[in-house]
């Protein structure tokens, strides 16, 4: 089981991605900036043929691995150290997508660092238990909450594990509904809310990390 403290950290993180990537989602008309398994279906159909229509769904898969990158390096500074890192990409990526939009650049522009930070934020959390928690997608989540009620009936695993699991989803989903709803009434402007949350974990750990 993962434990409390950790999965409540990670369930906020969670909704925050959730927030980002459907501002992305509504700004790019169908594209997203944390999902890669959608952008690579809608390069794959584009390939069939071969215009334009490939750019966006291939930077963003490419904005979105370098972000993974840079925050996995970031990571690496270890515990708080790390996190501290990692939180700076993901505030960096999220600042530069709003002067973008700000100054007039297309969505397809300013989406590509939002694309970077949700690559980044993945790398935010070590994995602490079963829940994979900060995390951007949830595919793999839902298939461990099957899984693990799977095991749970064979008593093969704690009996409410995957009930983690499925809070991890259900913290997405609701992040994604309040980006939502801000989106009507700030446009990329709601990502100040999700911002305003990295912020504030940034500044708890800085004010913990010892010097």
């Amino acid at each position: 089981m993962t434990p409390a403290s950790h999965l409540s950290l990670g369930l906020v993180l969670t909704a925050a991605a959730g927030m980002i990537d459907v501002v992305g989602f509504i700004e790019l008309g169908g594209f997203y900036t944390s999902f890669m398994s959608g952008n690579t279906t809608q390069l794959g159909a584009g390939l069939a043929h071969m215009g334009p229509a490939l750019l966006l769904p291939a930077s963003l898969v490419v904005m979105f691995v370098i972000g993974s990158f840079v925050g996995s390096l970031a990571s690496s500074l270890g515990n708080r150290r790390g996190r501290i890192g990692v939180l700076s990409v993901v505030i960096a990526g999220l600042l530069v997508t709003l002067t973008l939009h700000a100054n007039g650049f297309s969505a397809a522009q300013a989406m590509l660092a939002l694309a970077a930070a949700a690559g980044a934020q993945n790398a935010v959390l070590p994995q602490t238990g079963a829940a994979r928690l900060g995390a951007t997608f949830v595919t793999g989540t839902l298939f461990a909450a099957g899984q693990d009620l799977a095991r749970a009936v064979r008593r093969e695993a704690p009996p409410w594990r995957w009930i983690q699991h499925l809070l991890v989803w259900l913290a997405l989903l609701l992040g994604a509904a309040v980006g939502a709803l801000a989106y009507k009434q700030w446009q990329v402007g709601a990502l100040i809310v999700p911002g305003a949350i990295y912020l504030l974990f940034f500044v708890g750990y800085v004010v913990r990390t010892p010097r």
